[in-house]
């Protein structure tokens, strides 16, 4: 039952309705981005080296990778408006007190906060738009313009923290705190309630979407996300089960917290080596508590007669999806990895300002904002095997240049600009196509599971490439005393991490090509995204 406005205004409020949910799509995707390149200055203001540093980028991505089942979970059995609306304030909240931060533990924590309001917010933002504009045109230019903002994100991040950072980065942090109020306040008069579908006394509860972009790079395509969701069933509204005596135990917060739990050790220990050998206590206890955590996270979903990460035998065989999560979260995380890297270079040891550092990321971040609106058409055309293995070798040809002996001063034009030239083609051609591969043979009945896998998969990507880029870099940091080309000489290591991964994500796009394609298991509007 599609959910609709009274007709004398509903043009007007409908596009209200979409500004705000675009505006909010714009807010998360560039909560990355901003994080970049305040890294040197935060650090600097808080006195703490990149191994800490790191948590204002990894925080986020625990939050929205560790909490996104959790999150669609908590959707389903409170409701889209009580859940978007919610998110928004605390956004707001963790926003403000992010950029009051004098502990890099409280600013992980609002971190880790504002991931997981993302995590409500980028896939329930979809939903609304599906179940508010009418099928046809409308909603295809709706969700048009929800991609778009999107896309767009990461470049806003970009520019708007190397702006701000130039005064503090305290104000970049800030900054999303009142734009997101103001969204809230013009939702709570256009976001609609949910209002009840016929039902039988048998029907499944209503499943809630999988995000619809790595909030890190490039929306996925108007068609994917359309296609993801006819194959779902859910262009139509779907209401919040009633609530029950046992509805509190169906959240899954015992295995969200046990992942979570285990994520956050994990890179606590990760980011311990460089200083602490495995055997010392500041190593070995985060790493075994990750382990533990993990086991006990397994046990509770065994037992769970509810449990969020439901992986059954059809996904477990399904090629077209692990591959594409594995070629993503290469993608995602040698990307990010990447960009640690080159602003730890261009900041720290060359002296660039942030907003100087900000236009020269721009070659990677700008070229998949500018096409994603016609991502769909290149996978139509080309089929995505062959799109995916070109834009893996884009990215690690690029990422080889890199490995080239060091100059110094920086190189920009024939080193970096580059590199990053390379990797935003990269991301040009594949990103969306890897988002239709992974969904192109899923079954209605995995769809919301598959989709989840995929995209924490990306998510977590980028936890741990980043931790282990930023502990690489404090493992191998000069003699005091050394000039910054020996600093920049010590960045190697970090970036043959940046290349390996790259490498990996070459080897599963390869891997497509020689795969015999299959009829997909879904709907035909899929047919045509290849395996």
């Amino acid at each position: 039952m599609t959910t609709t406005l009274p007709a004398p205004a509903a043009t007007g409020r409908l596009w209200g309705l979409l500004l705000v949910l675009a505006g909010n799509m714009l807010i998360d995707a560039l909560e990355v981005s901003v994080a970049v390149v305040a890294l040197p200055a935060i650090g600097t203001d808080l006195g703490q080296p990149p191994t800490v540093t790191q948590w204002a980028m990894t925080g986020f991505a625990a939050g929205f990778g560790g909490l996104l089942l959790f999150g669609a979970r908590v959707v389903t059995l409170l409701g889209r408006r009580r859940v978007y609306l919610a998110a928004l304030l605390a956004f707001a909240a963790a926003s403000a007190l992010s950029a009051l931060a004098h502990d890099p533990w409280l600013l992980l924590a609002t971190r880790l906060l504002k991931g997981f309001c993302a995590a409500l917010t980028a896939p329930t933002g979809l939903a609304i738009i599906t179940s508010a504009f009418p099928e046809g045109r409308p909603r295809t230019r709706a969700v048009s313009v929800y991609t778009l903002f999107g896309a767009g994100g990461f470049t806003t991040g970009l520019l708007l923290s190397g702006w701000l950072t130039e005064t503090s980065w305290r104000y970049a942090f800030a900054f999303p705190a009142p734009v997101v109020l103001l969204l809230f306040a013009f939702g709570l008069r256009l976001i609609p309630n949910e209002h009840p579908a016929p039902s039988t006394p048998n029907e499944t509860p209503p499943k809630d979407l999988g995000t619809p972009t790595a909030l890190k790079g490039p929306a996925v395509s108007t068609e994917a996300a359309l296609s993801a969701l006819k194959g779902r069933g859910e262009l139509r509204d779907q209401p919040p089960p009633p609530r029950t005596r046992t509805t509190a135990r169906n959240f899954g917060i015992p295995s969200a917290l046990t992942f979570l739990g285990a994520l956050l050790a994990l890179v606590q220990g990760i980011t311990q080596l460089p200083t602490h050998p495995w055997t010392t206590p500041q190593t070995a206890a985060p790493l075994t508590a990750a382990l533990l955590l993990l086991l006990l996270f397994r046990h509770i979903e065994h037992r769970s007669t509810a449990p969020l990460l439901n992986i059954g035998p059809s996904l477990r065989r399904n090629p077209a999806l692990l591959r594409s999560a594995a070629g993503a979260a290469c993608l995602n995380g040698s990307y990010l990895g990447l960009l640690f890297v080159l602003t730890y270079q261009t900041q720290t040891l060359a002296g660039w300002s942030p907003l100087r550092t900000a236009l020269a990321l721009l070659p990677a971040a700008a070229p998949p904002a500018l096409t994603a609106l016609v991502s769909g058409r290149l996978v139509t055309r080309f089929g995505a095997p062959r799109l995916i293995a070109a834009g893996a070798a884009c990215a690690f040809a690029g990422f080889l240049l890199q490995l080239r002996p060091h100059a110094w001063p920086l190189d920009y034009p024939g080193r970096m600009l580059p590199t990053l030239l390379l990797v935003g083609v990269a991301f040009v051609l594949s990103f969306a196509a890897l988002n239709m591969q992974a969904m192109s043979r899923l079954t209605p009945a995995d769809r919301l599971t598959g989709s989840g896998l995929y995209q924490t998969a990306v998510q977590l990507a980028a936890l741990l490439a980043v931790a282990l880029v930023a502990a690489l870099l404090a493992a191998h940091t000069p003699a005091p005393g050394a000039g910054p080309a020996a600093a920049a000489a010590a960045c190697r290591p970090a970036l043959t991490l940046v290349a390996a991964l790259g490498f990996l994500g070459l080897l599963a796009g390869l891997t497509g090509l020689t795969r015999t394609a299959t009829p997909p298991a879904t709907t035909p509007s899929s047919l045509h995204h290849g395996e």
